[in-house]
């Protein structure tokens, strides 16, 4: 499980009256977290808790309790200058809602919005209250996204595949080994980012990127996958292929290219590894080369012949 950082109102001591408790939390919150008003919740008694744990720069964080409203004006930007965002997440059964940069948005179960720290922000719920956060640096994510201001205060329905994808992920993470490769760490960082982007709504050439680590990152698979399991197929092509997968032929040899070999290239190299462990093997003895030449795709012996001796530097007939 990740390494958390764990923040509760239960621990700061019994002899504390509930007014003092809440006094303490809300200034250790303001100093160590960032700086917001809260307003308790009056049918409940005061408590509160936060779990954080790192991924990268990233924090993966969520909090309860008795806070039923909270803000963040002027005063509180600039007396932290705290300037990241936050992906909140509604984990209560009650509404949450808010305001910022002139839009106000309510999030009910699973829903979510994105939010600025560095802009004056309003949230208001139940008398206890649940939910998910990630807080990404400023940088971060304006590196990521050309369009931030348009993402923000935006309902993000509970509906949103990107969205829920994104809530098992971080869950995932959380319950899973300590991240320790840097790599790893990299990728993690990239995919929730992606589908942040995903989720949010954004626009320009940063989503088209994620779409290039994610949804471009399956289709590449399955466009390889479908070629691994037709190569044999003497009728298979480019066109076949994005038939069968509902892409464009264009789409298929942009991102085959992207691999460093191309369709043809690709489906060559499949039916020249296969022949000859279909030659070398010891199961085959009984076909002829030409017979071996059909079963992997090719319908042209001499072309065949040529390919091989061009890719292992052999005949088929001496790795026979």
């Amino acid at each position: 499980m990740q390494e958390k950082t764990k923040f509760s109102s239960s621990a700061l001591g019994a002899a504390l009256d509930e007014k003092s408790r809440y006094a303490l939390w809300q200034e250790i919150h303001n100093d160590q977290i960032w700086s917001v008003d809260y307003s308790v919740g009056e049918s409940v008694p005061f408590q509160a808790e936060i779990e954080a744990f790192g991924v990268g720069q990233l924090v993966v964080g969520k909090m309860s309790g008795s806070i039923k409203r909270a803000s963040r004006q002027a005063t509180n930007v600039s007396a932290d200058g705290r300037d990241g965002y936050l992906l909140l997440i509604n984990k209560s059964g009650f509404e949450l809602r808010g305001s910022q940069v002139g839009r106000d948005y309510g999030i009910g179960l699973d829903s979510g919005a994105l939010v600025s720290a560095s802009e004056p922000l309003v949230m208001a719920g139940n008398d206890t209250n649940s939910w998910m956060n990630i807080v990404i640096p400023a940088k971060v994510m304006t590196d990521s996204f050309a369009s931030v201001e348009d993402m923000l205060a935006r309902p993000i329905a509970a509906d949103n595949e990107a969205l829920k994808l994104l809530i098992r992920y971080c869950q995932f993470l959380e319950e899973g080994p300590v991240l320790a490769s840097q790599d790893i760490i990299a990728h993690a960082t990239n995919t929730i980012l992606d589908l942040i982007g995903l989720a949010a709504g954004a626009r320009g050439s940063a989503v088209e990127l994620a779409g290039v680590r994610g949804m471009r990152a399956a289709r590449l698979a399955a466009i390889l996958g479908r070629i691994d399991a037709d190569f044999a197929n003497p009728r298979i092509s480019a066109p076949s292929v994005a038939e069968a997968l509902g892409v464009s032929v264009r789409y298929v040899h942009d991102i085959l290219m992207e691999t460093g070999l191309g369709f043809s290239e690709r489906v060559l190299e499949l039916r020249l590894q296969k022949a000859k462990r279909m030659l070398a093997g010891g199961r085959h003895t009984h076909l002829r080369i030409s017979d071996i030449a059909l079963a992997v795709g090719f319908g042209d012996i001499s072309y065949f012949n040529r390919s091989f001796r061009r890719r292992f530097g052999a005949t088929p007939t001496s790795v026979r």
